[in-house]
Formats: C-alpha cells, sequence, structure tokens
C-alpha cells in the first residue's frame, strides 16, 4: 500500500459517501481510536469536519486536552477491530489497541497517530468553541491540516473502489454490530 498525499482542496471528498470513521487521540504519551458513526465534512478552504466524540471516552479527554485528532478511515477488513474499538472503552481496557490488533504510526501535524491499514487519514485541529460546541456537547469541528488515502482506492481526488477488492471498500455503521461497506459508483450526467 501507497499512502497518497490528498490536495487539501480535496480532503473533504474522503468524507462525503458517510464512511465510519476511527478517532485517534494522544496527549502526554497516551493514545486511543474510537470508533465514530456521525463524522462529515464542512467547508472546502480551510477543509474543516464534525465529528461527534462522547465526552464519557477517553478519546474525548485526550482530544480535549490536546485539541487534536485524525479521522482514519477503515475498510471493510477492519469490520471487526472497528466494531471492537467503538464497543470497548480506553478507561477500561488499557489494552484496548493491541487487544483489537491495532498498530499506530506517527501523523505529520499532529501528535495524534495514524491508524495503520486504513485506506483515508485526516489530521486534524479543533477549531476555538463557539456556543454550539462550547461545555459539555459532543460535536466537535475541526481544521484539516493534511490528508492522505491509500493510492489503490482513492486516485486523482475521487474514491475508486469499482476497482477495489472488497476487503477494501469502506464501512458504514447502521446500528447494533451491522454494517454496510460501500458499493458500486453511479455517475449521473449533469
Amino acid at each position: 500500500m501507497t499512502r497518497l498525499a490528498v490536495d487539501l482542496a480535496k480532503a473533504t471528498r474522503l468524507l462525503n459517501h458517510g464512511p465510519t470513521v476511527l478517532v485517534s487521540s494522544a496527549h502526554a504519551g497516551r493514545h486511543n481510536v474510537m470508533a465514530a458513526a456521525w463524522s462529515m465534512p464542512l467547508d472546502f478552504e480551510p477543509p474543516k469536519v464534525a465529528v461527534v466524540i462522547d465526552k464519557a471516552t477517553l478519546t474525548r479527554e485526550l482530544v480535549d486536552a490536546s485539541g487534536e485528532f485524525v479521522l482514519n478511515i477503515p475498510p471493510a477488513a477492519m469490520a471487526q477491530a472497528t466494531l471492537r474499538l467503538g464497543r470497548e472503552s480506553g478507561h477500561d481496557q488499557p489494552d484496548k489497541l493491541a487487544r483489537s490488533g491495532i498498530q499506530l504510526e506517527p501523523a505529520s501535524r499532529v501528535q495524534a497517530a495514524l491508524v495503520q491499514g486504513c485506506i483515508g487519514w485526516l489530521e486534524c485541529r479543533v477549531l476555538p468553541t463557539s456556543a454550539a460546541v462550547a461545555g459539555p456537547h459532543d460535536l466537535f469541528l475541526a481544521e484539516v491540516l493534511a490528508a492522505w488515502a491509500d493510492e489503490r482506492v482513492f486516485r486523482d481526488g475521487h474514491w475508486r473502489f469499482e476497482d477495489a477488492p472488497d476487503e477494501l471498500r469502506s464501512l458504514h455503521y447502521v446500528a447494533g454490530g451491522h454494517f454496510y461497506q460501500v458499493g458500486a459508483a453511479l455517475e449521473v450526467e449533469p
């Protein structure tokens, strides 16, 4: 796998199709990764995203302390690990990453790590809070500082799942351990 730098003007395309993400976080030598079904692109220049991170999670604690996170886009091959990361707490299971088979590698612009095996990565800095996101609320708005994608499935600013094996297609969580993987592209002429 070759990780391709994604032009920041096209970074939000990594989230446009609504994939489940793994939110990685770090602060003071502690790392965590949690699954999140609710994330979305918000703006193009500079690219901005939103993600919901519950206040009871270790990820939330680390993001609050560092002001940074990475949105990692797992493929179908990581469905079991994604489900486990969404169900287990880093507070209760300090070995959660090892138990899930997750390996991390350094990001380029933030201290939160990139999750190996994913097909997309967005390195993010939390934006200053406003009344809508301050305090106990779980919605984080962030600017994308760097973006990466697996060139086997993302090229020329677009996802290319039509040529990819099923295990490289992105995951989409519904509920109760039920996922879909992205399907075939549908091109519509204007």
